[in-house]
């Protein structure tokens, strides 16, 4: 069964999935986001979902560095309810506090300046660190 993982933000969405084993985490996507439309986003991790048969969802969640929650979080949870409804698969919430920084490192060590490749690769980290968690 596949995981996948989205990295929430207010104009973009990171999407990482993994492979058929469940083991391997591979960046996949940014998907952008719409304040007047916000169905088209929702359908897009639909047919990602549908596409790669994804059996279970992680949704990062942006804590303070101190680890309490804030508005951020709270729309991050919002939004994996959201995405749990649409697309009737369990969506699950890890911790993302260090995923876009390390993305940057990631971008910054490669020599890649593509702004866009950060969100899905914020979510592979975010993906990885879930796998790594459950003992995979």
């Amino acid at each position: 069964m596949r995981t996948m993982a989205l990295d929430f933000g207010k104009r973009r969405i990171g999407v990482a999935v993994t492979d058929p084993t469940g083991i391997l985490a591979q960046p996949l996507e940014t998907i952008h986001r719409s304040s007047a439309d916000t169905d088209t986003h929702l359908r897009r991790i639909a047919e990602i979902v549908a596409q790669y048969d994804v059996g279970r969802i992680v949704v990062g969640l942006p804590l303070h560095l101190d680890g309490r929650h804030g508005r951020e979080a709270d729309e991050a949870r919002a939004f994996g309810e959201a995405v749990a409804r649409r697309t009737k698969v369990a969506v699950e919430f890890l911790d993302e506090r260090w995923t876009t920084l390390e993305a940057k490192r990631v971008l910054r060590e490669t020599g890649s300046r593509k702004r866009e490749r950060v969100d899905p690769i914020a979510a592979a980290i975010l993906l990885r660190a879930y796998i790594e968690g459950r003992g995979a």
